[in-house]
């Protein structure tokens, strides 16, 4: 099998971060988060919050949007172009993806694509809290090895340095960089 992380590798860009601005443009009560998320992305700059905490705090958006998943076929609507073409000549049917965005955000474009398995972040799609935590670094590990505790990678692909632990589980790993692949040194843990 062939794993891969999402945004940056199979998506061209940050699915959360394009969310956050699609809907904002269609929900502009939204902004009256925006001096929390100032403030707070300050603090997580310094180190005074966790990755989960910042993005809790970021995902209370989703309490504005009375009905998310019409907003999310709408977004998927727009933004399923920014899927990678190599991604796609390539894709096959036991393809896993592990992602440290939502999973409610994932789930459209994974179902489109064929994806078998859909490994994500849980989070509350009314609230922004997580009912786990982050899918990132060791924890994909963790999460990957909960559902498939033995199974072989083929081939990993990540566009984030934060992946190094799944890269270690794989035969091959590569590194994606603007659409662009490199194998990844995983004795070294750069591209």
């Amino acid at each position: 099998m062939n794993v891969y992380d999402f945004d940056g590798t199979v998506y061209s860009g940050d699915s959360t971060v394009d969310l956050y601005l699609f809907l904002l443009k269609r929900h502009p009560k939204m902004l009256r988060h925006v001096p929390s998320l100032c403030f707070t992305a300050g603090k997580y700059k310094l180190g005074k919050l966790t990755t989960k905490e910042w993005k809790e705090i970021f995902f209370r958006f989703l309490g504005d949007i009375p009905d998310l998943q019409t907003e999310l076929q709408q977004f998927w609507k727009r933004n399923f172009r920014k899927i990678m073409p190599w991604y796609l000549k390539q894709k096959r049917d036991d393809d896993v993806i592990i992602s440290a965005s939502p999973e409610f955000l994932l789930a459209i474009p994974a179902k489109k694509l064929g994806i078998g398995m859909l490994i994500a972040s849980k989070v509350d799609r009314k609230t922004g809290q997580f009912t786990g935590e982050n899918c990132k670094s060791k924890e994909k590990v963790r999460r990957f090895r909960a559902v498939y505790p033995d199974a072989r990678i083929e081939r990993f692909y990540s566009g984030s340095q934060s992946d190094l632990p799944m890269a270690e589980l794989a035969d091959e790993a590569f590194f994606c960089r603007r659409g662009h692949l490199t194998k990844w040194n995983i004795r070294k843990g750069t591209k």
